[in-house]
């Protein structure tokens, strides 16, 4: 039933955050082994937001209906209907990178000071991602096939989440909301580290790929970004393989990274300089307002990538 075998390792993960999830509530820790639950559970939230990412990309089973019920698994284990990640991230970030119709740019945050960009990025991207995906509401109506989904997922989120905090609102708080919330703020801002100072013109050059093992093992292989932008509906057990044929021969060897903390460190601690793939300071353009990345087209098509036909 499944596409791919690889995603054993996603069913594998999901049941790792429900556990983490579900053992809080029963154990309810405290102290230093409270804030390593929630720390841990942080974390492996995030690692469900990459799945939610992969899921909206390429299907995990063979059945529509399976498709269907592992979104909504996936939406409860990254805190967020998953298919509000399509309209935003497949229509206006996948299609026109760093452009005036990517509502995720990293040109949109301008502090001096590289941190601080990394910081608030994700408040900075927000607003437009919310108006865009309300626009693509509009256009979708109530009768596609997304929209259904997407109602489906948003009333068991919500429900089970608002539940689970009348039940044990501090456990709640632990062990859903702020990991929901950390992995919201984590798969947004790795879109910072990934096209800040790259060359959304060049074939290969447009996107930053760390290549660590582990990272990778545990990240489904998202730090192939490159290859990801060039087919976004390869699964992501195949984008090594894709990456060291089609990318790495002519990528800029600044654009693969081995260790992402190594990077991050240097790249927002020491010496935090917001520079260029080649080394050089990054020039922003005027700042702009979004243009209206919502084509007419779109509202009749059918954007639930995870979803098979039966």
């Amino acid at each position: 039933m499944l596409r791919y075998r690889a995603d054993v390792r996603t069913l594998g993960m999901l049941c790792t955050y429900a556990a983490l999830c579900v053992g809080g509530f029963v154990v309810k820790p405290t102290g230093a082994l409270a804030v390593a639950w929630v720390i841990t559970t942080a974390l492996v939230a995030w690692f469900c937001a990459v799945i939610a990412h992969n899921v909206v990309h390429s299907p995990v089973f063979t059945r529509r209906w399976m498709n269907k019920a592992l979104q909504v698994w996936v939406s409860l284990s990254y805190g967020f209907p998953i298919s509000d990640y399509i309209p935003g991230h497949n229509l206006s970030h996948h299609r026109f990178t760093q452009m005036a119709e990517d509502v995720m740019r990293t040109t949109k945050v301008r502090f001096k000071w590289n941190l601080l960009n990394l910081v608030f990025f994700m408040a900075a991207v927000t607003p437009a991602i919310l108006r865009g995906n309300a626009r693509y509401k509009q256009l979708k109506g109530k009768g596609s096939n997304w929209a259904r989904q997407l109602m489906l997922e948003a009333i068991i989120v919500w429900s089970v989440k608002i539940g689970l905090t009348l039940l044990d609102w501090k456990s709640a708080l632990m062990f859903v909301w702020v990991p929901h919330l950390a992995a919201n703020w984590g798969i947004v801002t790795i879109n910072f580290l990934q096209h800040d100072g790259c060359d959304e013109h060049h074939p290969v050059n447009h996107s930053r790929n760390f290549t660590g093992g582990m990272m990778n093992w545990l990240c489904f292989n998202n730090g192939y970004h490159g290859i990801h932008h060039i087919e976004p509906g390869l699964h992501w057990s195949l984008t090594p393989a894709a990456h060291a044929e089609r990318v790495h021969p002519t990528l800029h060897p600044a654009l693969e990274q081995q260790n992402l903390l190594s990077y991050a460190f240097k790249a927002f601690v020491w010496p935090a300089r917001r520079v260029t793939f080649d080394g050089k300071p990054v020039v922003l353009p005027p700042p702009e307002r979004d243009r209206d990345w919502v084509k007419p087209e779109d509202s009749r098509a059918d954007d639930g990538a995870a979803v098979l036909p039966a």
